[in-house]
């Protein structure tokens, strides 16, 4: 079932990417933006991202939680024991600036456990995915015409370890005392760190593939934002734990909002 689920999630993926590709790559496109009452931007691309997800997962009968339509209330969700966690457009102002660095997220949860995870790239045609009892993987969807070629050129997670020293992601925008403190005892245990930056959920895939070592995030994530690229660092034999008692991140919960977590 898990298999049947991972391929219908990385092909909804895979078209909603397609979807906000055309959008991005479209001169004439309104890049206009509204907000929500959170004020963060919201474009047509989310809303375009929205609906060929849901034209997708609509069929498996199994209820999804979206980004875009957040305000179902715990009292429904909390019968939910199955269901989809996604994101149309993570990295809305990385789309807006126009750096490439936006990702659609689709997770599965069970029992607020991530049991499967896709994560795609838009603009490089990267994706990622991973599931229970299938492991992490990663792949140029360009390079293959098929789901069949798709899996057959994947190369699984982690990948041999890509860098010199100790490896630290972290957001560009968010950076405050207590990822400083962090950072600074990790160049006591490590002598000098390299720091690196980058948008939306692929930081959780930079520490999933081996390209970092550590991903610290002390600021605000919804669950959309973390459940896919959780799925992922998990089956790759990575950690996404809560900073305050090392236990792992859940999902569905009355509050969507994260507690602070680091991947490692």
């Amino acid at each position: 079932m898990i298999e049947k689920l991972l391929e219908i999630s990385i092909a909804a993926a895979i078209a909603a990417g397609n979807a906000i590709h055309d959008i991005y790559t479209d001169p004439l496109a309104d890049f206009s933006v509204e907000h929500k009452a959170d004020n963060s931007p919201l474009t047509i691309a989310d809303k375009r991202s929205h609906e060929v997800i849901m034209s997708y997962l609509e069929k498996t009968q199994i209820p999804i939680l979206s980004e875009e339509g957040k305000e179902i209330s715990y009292a429904v969700r909390k019968e939910w024991s199955t269901l989809w966690i996604v994101d149309p457009l993570d990295g809305t102002k990385e789309f807006i600036k126009r750096n490439g660095e936006f990702t659609v997220n689709i997770a599965l949860v069970e029992n607020g456990e991530p049991t499967l995870g896709v994560i795609y790239v838009p603009v490089t045609r990267m994706l990622y995915y991973g599931a229970k009892g299938v492991g992490s993987y990663k792949v140029e969807v360009s390079a293959a015409t098929s789901m069949e070629q798709l899996y057959q050129n994947a190369v699984k997670l982690p990948v041999a370890k890509q860098h010199e020293g100790f490896v630290v992601v972290a957001s560009r925008s968010h950076k405050n005392a207590e990822t400083e403190q962090l950072i600074n005892e990790l160049k006591q245990q490590h002598g000098e760190v390299d720091l690196r930056s980058s948008g939306s959920s692929l930081k959780i895939c930079l520490v999933a593939e081996g390209s970092a070592d550590i991903y610290p995030r002390f600021a605000p994530t919804m669950e959309w934002d973390t459940a896919a690229g959780h799925a992922i660092a998990l089956y790759a034999g990575r950690q996404m734990v809560k900073k305050s008692s090392e236990e792992p991140l859940t999902y569905n919960k009355e509050q969507l909002l994260n507690p602070w977590f680091i991947v490692r």
